[in-house]
C-alpha cells in the first residue's frame, strides 16, 4: 500500500501532537501555494522580490475586459513561472465580488496537478 504524499503545511508551525513540522496533504499543499502566489504582491517577499501577482494593484481598476484579460494573464504567468511542473492551468475566471462590492475581485483558478492527473480548483477574493 503506498503512502500518500505529505508536504509543509502553510504557515509553517509545529504540530502540536507530533511536536514536528506540521504536514498537509500534497494537493492542499498545492492549493496553499497557489493562494500564496495569487495573493502577494511582487517585492512583498525579501529574497523572491519578483514573487507574486500583483492582484490587489487592479481591484479599483473599472470591470471591463481588459481587467479581465489582465488578471488572466498575471495568474497564468505567475503560475508558470513559480509553480511551472507542478501544476497546469486549466481556465482562470474572474469576476467581481461575490456582492459585487467596489474594490474587490473574486479570481478562480482551475488547474490539473501534475503528479496525479487530478484537476483542482482555488477561489480567492482579492480585496
Amino acid at each position: 500500500m503506498a503512502v500518500a504524499r505529505q508536504d509543509f503545511a502553510y504557515g509553517f508551525r509545529i504540530d502540536p501532537v507530533s511536536q514536528q513540522t506540521a504536514q498537509a496533504a500534497y494537493p492542499a499543499h498545492v492549493d496553499q501555494m497557489v493562494r500564496q502566489l495569487l495573493l502577494t504582491s511582487p517585492g512583498e517577499r525579501v529574497n523572491l522580490p519578483q514573487f507574486g501577482c500583483g492582484l490587489r494593484s487592479l481591484v479599483f481598476a473599472p470591470n471591463t475586459d481588459a481587467l479581465v484579460a489582465t488578471v488572466k494573464l498575471r495568474v497564468i504567468q505567475g503560475l508558470g513561472q513559480w509553480l511551472a511542473g507542478i501544476v497546469n492551468v486549466v481556465d482562470v475566471a474572474v469576476s467581481g465580488g461575490a456582492t459585487g462590492a467596489p474594490g474587490t475581485l473574486q479570481v478562480t483558478v482551475t488547474y490539473t496537478l501534475v503528479e496525479t492527473q487530478t484537476d483542482q480548483s482555488v477561489t480567492v477574493a482579492v480585496a
